[in-house]
């Protein structure tokens, strides 16, 4: 059974799994989201992975989607008050609100982007990095680009974006240092901006780029949309590389792979911490070892080529190759050929 309220001006979906349970203390979850969980990428990766997580568990999962990036402290609080055992608040922008929450109400909460901002029984960070699958995403860019020129547009420059683009970098690099990565940030938070993440990939498909490596939410659909209706230079067909979800549902053509993540195990991880009084105390991860992240097979990219990238990750797992993540944007934009103004 589903039970739909609204708070503020979000819908608020929370599933009663009925005949189950309640694990320990965790009576139920709850995970806000500033967009609209159906953008095949963040917001829907991480609802799912609730859901997955709650149902594993056994315990009520509360979905409020849709909040944008303003102050969440009302939303926070009245979750909190319905007795969430668990806030999941998962945005850049909800960093700083969540944990004052945490305290004024003694809730445990999970944020995102702050490493250092663990405090025992009420705050755990999960800035999660892709970094070893965009390391193979530059691989197959490099072997791909007929140009030997790529895109790197990103909707902001958190963490989480940054340790994909400076492993992306580092992948074309490996694969052939001759090969020009133009690096274009569309807004220091234009998450959502679809025209901006537009705009800013037909300028740099422009400038040369046969293939884009897309970090967006929302914004995402705009450079997309962008692949699809601009040319490369030598008039033939521009791929995209899109990032945490997968978007072959509505895709075109246009779709090399995707840096797949999968949160369940992060969330199944932290509701386990609150059982086991371990909350707030630890780093969460994920990795191409346990399948966590994984670089998506498409019809578009030949199987010769795809064996040579199972090949690679391989290496990556059992330790030959080594790709550190790097989480400074300033590092990051050392690593590209050059940053589009």
């Amino acid at each position: 059974m589903k039970i739909i309220k609204s708070i503020g001006s979000a819908f608020v979906i929370s599933s009663l799994l009925l005949g189950s349970a309640l694990a320990g203390e965790v009576k139920s979850i709850a995970i806000l989201t500033p967009e609209e969980g159906t953008d095949y990428g963040w917001n829907q990766q991480g609802i799912d992975a609730a859901k997955a997580a709650g149902e594993a568990a056994g315990v009520e999962v509360v979905v409020a989607q849709g909040l944008g990036y303003g102050d969440v402290r009302p939303t926070l609080r009245e979750l909190a008050s319905d007795g969430a055992s668990l806030l999941i608040a998962h945005a850049s922008g909800y960093n700083t609100a969540a944990p004052e929450i945490a305290k004024e109400m003694n809730v445990p909460v999970a944020i995102v982007d702050t490493p250092n901002g663990l405090e025992k029984g009420l705050v755990a960070d999960y800035t999660l990095s892709g970094h070893e699958g965009a390391y193979l995403a530059g691989r197959l860019a490099a072997k791909m680009s007929r140009s030997k020129t790529v895109g790197v547009v990103v909707s902001g420059e958190p963490p989480s974006w940054n340790s994909q683009s400076g492993a992306f970098a580092q992948g074309v690099k490996a694969e052939n240092p001759d090969v020009k990565i133009i690096y274009a940030v569309i807004g220091p938070a234009a998450y959502s901006d679809a025209a901006g993440g537009k705009r800013v990939t037909e300028s740099v498909i422009a400038s040369g780029a046969d293939i884009i490596f897309g970090q967006g939410n929302g914004s995402s659909f705009g450079m997309l949309q962008a692949v699809e209706t601009t040319k490369a230079a030598d008039g033939g067909k521009v791929y995209f590389i899109d990032v945490i979800g997968d978007k072959s549902p509505i895709d075109k053509g246009f779709l090399l792979s995707s840096v797949v993540w999968n949160i369940e195990p992060v969330y199944a991880a932290m509701i386990a911490d609150i059982k086991n009084d371990t909350f707030g105390t630890k780093h969460y991860a994920i990795g191409l070892k346990d399948n966590s992240v994984e670089l998506l097979k498409t019809p578009a990219i030949p199987d010769d080529v795809w064996s040579q990238i199972e090949a690679l990750r391989e290496d990556i797992v059992s330790g030959k190759i080594k790709v550190e993540p790097v989480y400074d944007a300033t590092a990051v934009r050392a690593l590209m050929t050059s940053v589009a103004q």
